[in-house]
């Protein structure tokens, strides 16, 4: 599966964007999404994950009740709506996918398939 992540760009503080990230073949529908994100000397870290069916969904501490992960199975695609940006959401975002259920979810090895990113910059 080849993921396209796009969307990122430079937004104010208190801003808000969309990523999207669009998959290339239908068995995405049947997989766990997730996005991450790696800041300029930091490790790639964990930011929202969605099951399958778009019923169950998994935020950082850091992010939740700022951002939104959606899924359109129809459309092989994964969202990443962030409001109120903070200068700290700075980096690359990355959308992932995982043949796995389990409940590590927050794990970067359990991911099985990446988009290329798309990078996230927010001014103060």
């Amino acid at each position: 599966v080849q993921l396209q992540a796009s969307g990122g760009g430079e937004v104010q503080a208190g801003g808000s964007l969309r990523l999207s990230c669009v998959a290339s073949e239908r068995t995405f529908a049947t997989l766990r999404a997730g996005w991450f994100r790696q800041a300029p000397g930091k490790e790639r870290e964990f930011v929202a994950a969605i099951s399958w069916s778009g019923v169950v969904t998994h935020y950082a501490d850091s992010v939740k009740g700022r951002f939104t992960i959606s899924r359109d199975n129809a459309m092989n695609t994964v969202y990443l709506q962030m409001n109120s940006l903070k200068p700290e959401d700075t980096a690359v975002y990355y959308c992932s996918a995982s043949e796995s259920s389990s409940n590590y979810y927050t794990r970067v090895a359990m991911y099985d398939y990446w988009g290329q990113g798309t990078l996230v910059t927010v001014s103060s």
